[in-house]
């Protein structure tokens, strides 16, 4: 098969602009492969309806579709303004006042949401809101008022968010809220639950045993976002099903300047772990007001692609931009591009050499083999989505068609790149059987054609978890069946 099948996934997030009529079935069409609802804007039963949309949506073109839920976690912002904006000025005096009974905010003084913060402050900190935009430093702390110098003119509206430069803030990452919206989205039936500003592996390890105790078996992403979870990256990675690489927040905590390396830093540290990675924020901003990215997006999105991101996302380009869909097909079509571009060259002298698992010594096997012969496609028989996923660490030029007759399982691959899941049920076949059964599927939809060998994955005990154990060469015949080649 000669056509490039895009291999790098889309994660693109629900809004107001995909509410309307047909907008959701074109995002679906243009190329998305997982949805989120972003929990911290909105109230929870709209992204109840949007679930049922994407559900709906998936059903019509006849696909499934993950979703993700993006929790609030403990993000700090300033409250309102009696008349909803000021000016500051470059060495005024401006006050935080850590009261509940803060009144409306004006040009000298704006109550914050998170109570403890000047337990967290010391004279000479530097205090980021608006993404950086506006810059204080802080002077004293008189109780719960926190006397600050104005750093630079600047406008500041309500409910903006405040970071602390370098890090430090001591909230946790699970708020009380954030544990009741994780009732929501296992209700909603979510396949990945996103942790915000998560700052080392316990908030993980939390999130986890909450989200179990309400029947859900979500996937578990961790949000890199604080200058904290740098310094705990590998035991957070470690903790992990999923992590994101968030700019936004990330960025203005550890300054722009640090956060190209540090990208890659996070990207590296998940594909050795063996997790899966997202690239986020901002990837194609100009979009929510533009048809067309500007050339240097293009670069951030090829770049991240590249560095072997399993799956970019579009945060307001598509949840309150003016043209989502348009949005969606860029972000394929810079990925392709960026696909095309370098050859995947597995360097096998640099792979672990102390695997504990079986599956994972199958995976490595299945890749050495796909390297050296050439062969047109692997299949792997996976319950859980495991094998797949260890599979598609080591990068190969042949897709990964993994067939698993869970749709759980099979909703929560399609954040992984080079694979592409498929519904096959296993149940009562020979391990033979179930190999020539998938590629006979494969056949059928026009993946595969005679001539092409094909290495195919199992355990010798179908539908059981963990079992991969065998790895198989195989060929399509003329007549489209598959003939064993070899066993290892």
């Amino acid at each position: 098969m000669t056509e490039h099948r895009r291999r790098t996934k889309i994660l693109a997030t629900l809004g107001p602009a995909t509410d309307a009529p047909g907008v959701l079935d074109a995002l679906l069409a243009a190329g998305v492969d997982v949805v989120r609802l972003n929990f911290s804007h909105g109230d929870p039963s709209a992204q109840v309806a949007r679930a049922q949309a994407v559900r709906d949506a998936a059903a019509r073109a006849g696909r499934e579709v993950g979703i993700l839920a993006d929790l609030p976690g403990p993000k700090i912002r300033i409250e309102k303004f009696a008349n909803d904006r000021v000016k500051l000025r470059q060495g005024e005096r401006f006050d935080l006042v850590a009261s509940a009974d803060a009144p409306p905010g004006d040009e000298h003084q704006v109550g914050v949401s998170y109570l403890g913060l000047p337990n967290d402050l010391k004279p000479g900190d530097v205090l980021l809101l608006d993404d950086g935009v506006v810059q204080l430093q802080v002077e004293s702390i008189e109780g719960e008022r926190i006397a600050t110098r104005v750093l630079n003119d600047s406008a500041l509206s309500n409910r903006k968010g405040l970071n602390k430069q370098g890090g430090g803030l001591s909230l946790g990452a699970l708020t009380e809220h954030d544990e009741t919206l994780i009732g929501v989205a296992a209700q909603i039936g979510v396949d990945f639950i996103a942790v915000s500003f998560c700052r080392n592996a316990q908030d993980m390890h939390d999130a986890r045993r909450i989200a179990r105790s309400h029947g859900s078996d979500a996937a578990l992403v961790s949000k890199i976002e604080r200058a904290e979870a740098i310094e705990n990256l590998m035991e957070i990675v470690e903790a992990s099903d999923v992590v994101m690489v968030a700019r936004g927040d990330l960025g203005v905590e550890i300054g722009d300047a640090e956060l190209p390396g540090l990208q890659k830093k996070i990207i590296r540290e998940s594909l050795a772990q063996s997790k899966v990675v997202i690239t986020a924020t901002q990837m194609l901003q100009s979009m929510v007001d533009s048809p067309i990215p500007t050339r240097a997006e293009v670069l951030d999105v090829a770049n991240a692609v590249i560095d072997g991101t399993d799956a970019v996302m579009l945060s307001q380009e598509t949840a309150a931009g003016n043209y989502p869909v348009r949005a969606v097909e860029a972000m394929a079509r810079i990925c392709v591009g960026a696909e095309r571009q370098f050859e995947s060259d597995t360097n096998f002298e640099k792979a672990a050499r102390d695997l504990e698992r079986a599956d994972q010594a199958i995976a490595m096997a299945t890749m050495f083999l796909t390297e050296h012969i050439g062969v047109g496609a692997i299949v792997a028989m996976t319950e859980s989505g495991g094998t797949a996923r260890y599979l598609s660490r080591f990068r190969s030029k042949a897709p990964i068609y993994a067939f698993s007759r869970h749709a759980g399982a099979r909703r929560r691959m399609g954040l992984i790149r080079d694979v592409f899941p498929m519904d096959y049920d296993s149940r009562g076949q020979t391990p033979g059987e179930a190999g020539r059964g998938s590629i006979r599927v494969l056949v059928e939809a026009g993946l595969l054609g005679p001539g092409e060998r094909v290495v195919f994955t199992s355990g010798e005990r179908m539908e059981t978890h963990g079992a991969t154990n065998t790895l198989r060469l195989l060929q399509v015949g003329e007549d489209g069946r598959a003939e064993g080649l070899g066993e290892l």
